[in-house]
């Protein structure tokens, strides 16, 4: 499970993306599943409009996204799931 925050902590937030990136790409080669435990789409799951930054996570998500319950889950939900699966036709 990656959470940001602790990775934060142990590596400082310049080596953040880099350390995140690692995590996943090393996952991903030996075929383990990754939880991804960040606030991906919090903004759309709370309020029903997503940043762009919660749109470039999930776009490079590496294994399992954790979303957390919010007024607009199941919107969060689908919408996640068509940018998933426009992801995986073009590849």
């Amino acid at each position: 499970m990656i959470a940001r925050g602790n990775l934060a902590v142990e590596w400082g937030w310049e080596k953040l993306a880099d350390v995140q990136d690692e995590i996943l790409s090393v996952c991903n080669a030996a075929h383990i599943s990754v939880v991804w435990a960040t606030q991906v789409l919090e903004s759309l799951v709370k309020s029903g409009v997503p940043t762009r930054a919660e749109l470039t996570d999930v776009a490079m998500e590496g294994g399992c996204i954790m979303l957390n319950k919010g007024k607009h889950i199941v919107e969060a939900v689908k919408f996640l799931d068509g940018i998933l699966e426009g992801i995986s036709i073009k590849m």
